[in-house]
């Protein structure tokens, strides 16, 4: 906390972490359960519960899908976490993970319509968490996976992503590397740079730097050097989990060895989802002239914007809203399953992220695009209606939905519902 003093008033401001204990402690958390329908009688009542709650039950042992028209589960999921990777904190388990999960529920709510319930499962076996997941299935329409630690984050969403007929998306890798790559195509475009031609550096290759390499691939990128803590992943490196080995074997074209600096000799992209402050101003200045640096480290970045800017990038990028073209999942997410759960998808494919990232980037007009506007602000109402509506799309090109919906619709219904929340609860 600080003080700010003006004659002889102590004026208190408190910081961000004094705010959140306030307001959790006042409120006793920052979720509740609110009713979609009143009771005034007992005809209500009737009608609502016993007897009347038979019959959607007897139309729903007939036919199970029916489940997501009959009850909130076609426009509810779960937040699913280990408490084995929260946030920058690491391990501290399930209980001290519920505030995240609490927190990432309400922007579900908010900036996407869609009702999500936090759950902090007490186990760090991968066995029992998918097992555990699996059989929650009946309850939700799809699944969205938090903190978990790395490597085993990837084993349990492929398992659940196989076994489960919901949609299953670990946002911790797939929501930052779709916000990343609407990030790279609006700064491409801005520095008339193509993606198949930039060489990209990625620093980290964690869930987040691995999951960010595999987009940048699938989107056709073909000099990407991946970067860990040991040096430049290159085919057969020692020590390397089973996605990093396949990582290995799809970038560094030239088979680079070395150093983060031997990487960004001529780099034209810089991604970092690493550690603070490691990008000096003097690594910076390696890199080709205009430069596009995003520096993703979570709550202090590899380098500000201020000292990347400074340091000579053309475009900066972090994921902190205290400064312009922030890199923020938030984009992500709330579109992405509004957009899978309006068509009753199976699954989130990789042509539905893709799509939500070129529908992220086309938000910046060509006569808006400039150097500190490289994407849109969070708060923009078009993101996640625009999301929605192209993952929906591409949902159901790739028969991955189970009913069709016209996009435009999903479109319109997103953007009226989400601003009437905005306008009940943030404005």
């Amino acid at each position: 906390m600080f003080y700010v003093c003006s004659t002889n008033i102590e004026v208190k401001i408190m910081t961000f972490y004094e705010k959140a204990m306030q307001i959790r402690t006042k409120n006793k958390g920052i979720l509740e359960i609110v009713p979609r329908v009143n009771i005034h009688n007992h005809d209500d009542l009737s009608v609502l519960y016993t007897p009347g709650v038979a019959e959607p039950c007897r139309k729903i042992a007939v036919n199970p899908d029916a489940s997501f028209e009959l009850t909130g589960r076609g426009s509810t999921i779960a937040v699913i976490s280990d408490g084995t990777r929260v946030l920058g904190l690491g391990d501290i388990g399930a209980e001290a993970a519920m505030p995240v999960m609490e927190g990432k529920a309400l922007l579900f709510k908010l900036f996407g319509g869609i009702n999500a319930v936090p759950l902090c499962l007490n186990t760090k076996d991968p066995e029992e968490f998918i097992r555990t997941v699996k059989l929650l299935e009946p309850s939700f329409a799809g699944i969205n996976l938090e903190d978990i630690s790395s490597p085993k984050c990837y084993e349990i969403e492929n398992r659940l992503k196989a076994e489960m007929t919901i949609p299953v998306f670990h946002d911790d890798q797939h929501g930052t590397a779709i916000v990343a790559l609407a990030g790279v195509l609006g700064a491409c475009r801005y520095t008339k740079r193509t993606i198949q031609e930039a060489h990209i550096v990625v620093n980290g290759a964690g869930a987040a730097g691995a999951s960010i390499t595999k987009l940048l691939l699938l989107e056709g990128a073909t000099n990407i050097t991946l970067v860990d803590k040991d040096g430049i992943l290159y085919e057969n490196m020692p020590g390397l989990h089973a996605m990093q080995k396949v990582l290995s074997q799809k970038t560094n074209p030239i088979n680079r060895h070395g150093s983060l600096e031997d990487a960004l000799v001529g780099a034209d992209i810089l991604i970092g989802a690493s550690a603070p402050g490691i990008f000096t101003p003097k690594r910076i200045h390696l890199m080709n002239h205009h430069a596009i640096v995003f520096a993703l480290a979570n709550p202090i970045p590899e380098i500000t914007y201020a000292e990347g800017k400074k340091a000579g990038a053309t475009i900066v990028g972090t994921g902190r809203s205290d400064a312009p073209n922030q890199i923020n999942n938030l984009m992500a997410f709330p579109g992405i399953f509004r957009g899978a759960l309006a068509v009753r998808a199976t699954q989130i494919n990789e042509e539905m992220k893709l799509a939500a990232a070129h529908a992220i980037a086309s938000l910046i007009s060509d006569n808006t695009l400039r150097s500190d506007y490289i994407i849109p602000d969070s708060f923009d109402l078009r993101v996640a209606p625009a999301v929605a509506a192209a993952v929906a799309q591409k949902a159901i090109e790739t028969n991955v939905a189970r009913q069709t919906k016209d996009p435009h619709d999903i479109y319109q219904e997103a953007a009226q519902e989400i601003a009437n929340l905005r306008q009940r609860f943030i404005l």
